[in-house]
């Protein structure tokens, strides 16, 4: 088989369980942020709100708010700088705390103000005459707040892309369009589209369990061939994102081995941080197999690590497909402003990314 796999989830806000609330006549929802953020560039972005609420009786609602032009957007305030001299004395990590990410959605009281947390009353009634949710319902449900704006393109030149969720999602849509567009492959071909990858794979959706184990074993099956026999003769593209070398930012990056915008899609060898912790670490025939490859059919490729060596790093879904005897190296597109609410990408290399996967399923 070949394998392609990126993930589709992005680091966000995920609702806590017991999440709303009401302090002085505003209305809000407590978050758990999900993945590795800067936390303090998430206040004063319009968020939007997705997910599913499961009621009492065991029904789903689908919450899809903040996308459409006429739906009202969330927030997290920040300090005025008037008053944020004890907040500036802070360490970066603490200029804005988890426990600060609390998102306003609402100030206006239920009828009257002659009770308390009539704000809260009013919020619950909105929701109530909209998706019949009572407070409770908030225990089973699955909240995520994300920024709202839409992807657009930046700069005078229009080279560059703008937008939420890149990681990995620019990786995910190409390599799922190079699968759906396969006429007759010699091989099977699989779009890995896989789950939970910024909280570090665990759970059943996310590529440390074993449903892609499965999965290709039961495909097997129907063959009367064993599923680790098919794992042994297939091969994979890690489609994850690196990061791309920011000349304002450079000493954390050692250029020699970084990757440029507009340099192409990157192969990453190896991922880790500081002794290769945490990496696969493709082999060199692997590597110059999938060297040639690219080389022989035109797309423009580079080669890149996460920064320098003492400088911490970065790790991808490769090392878990590996470990089922998978040759597999990092394939994807190096983005500048990694995990922020708005990430960039070139063009020329996200359409150089969707060349290398089309080129490797079809071969």
């Amino acid at each position: 088989m070949n394998l392609v796999a990126a993930h589709i989830d992005s680091p966000r806000l995920d609702m806590k369980q017991n999440p709303l609330y009401e302090k002085d006549e505003v209305a809000y929802f407590k978050t758990h942020y999900y993945g590795g953020i800067k936390k303090y560039q998430w206040p004063t972005v319009p968020l939007s709100l997705h997910g599913v609420i499961v009621k009492a009786d065991g029904s789903k609602v689908t919450v899809n708010i903040g996308e459409d032009e006429n739906d009202p957007v969330f927030c997290v305030s920040d300090l005025l700088p008037h008053l944020a001299d004890a907040q500036y004395k802070r360490p970066a990590p603490q200029l804005i705390k988890g426990e600060e990410l609390n998102i306003i959605i609402g100030s206006r009281p239920f009828r009257d103000d002659d009770e308390s947390e009539l704000v809260k009353l009013n919020i619950m009634m909105i929701l109530n005459e909209k998706y019949g949710v009572v407070e409770s319902d908030f225990i089973s449900a699955e909240l995520e707040a994300v920024p709202a704006f839409k992807a657009k393109d930046v700069g005078f030149d229009r080279s560059l892309v703008g937008a939420y969720g890149q990681d990995d999602r620019v990786c995910a849509y190409t390599e799922l369009m190079a699968v759906l567009e396969l006429k007759d492959p010699a091989k099977t071909a699989v779009a890995i589209l896989t789950d939970k990858e910024e909280t570090g794979s665990d759970g059943n959706t996310g590529l440390r369990s074993a449903y892609l184990k499965y999965f290709i074993a039961d495909l097997a099956a129907t063959f009367g061939i064993k599923g680790r026999t098919v794992l042994q003769n297939s091969r994979c593209l890690s489609a994850d994102v690196n990061a791309a070398f920011d000349p304002t930012f450079p000493d954390v990056f050692e250029k020699r081995n970084s990757a440029l915008l507009n340099g192409g899609v990157c192969v990453t060898k190896y991922t880790g941080s500081r002794g290769k912790s945490g990496t696969s670490d493709a082999s060199a025939e692997f590597v110059g197999e999938i060297r040639k490859l690219l080389d022989e059919n035109g797309v423009i490729w580079q080669t890149g690590e996460l920064g320098k060596v003492d400088n911490g790093g970065g790790g991808t879904v490769a090392a878990y497909i590996a470990n089922l005897d998978v040759n597999t190296i990092d394939v994807g597109v190096p983005v500048l402003s990694m995990h922020a609410p708005f990430e960039l990408t070139a063009k020329a290399d996200v359409w150089a990314a969707y060349k290398a996967f089309e080129t490797f399923v079809n071969n």
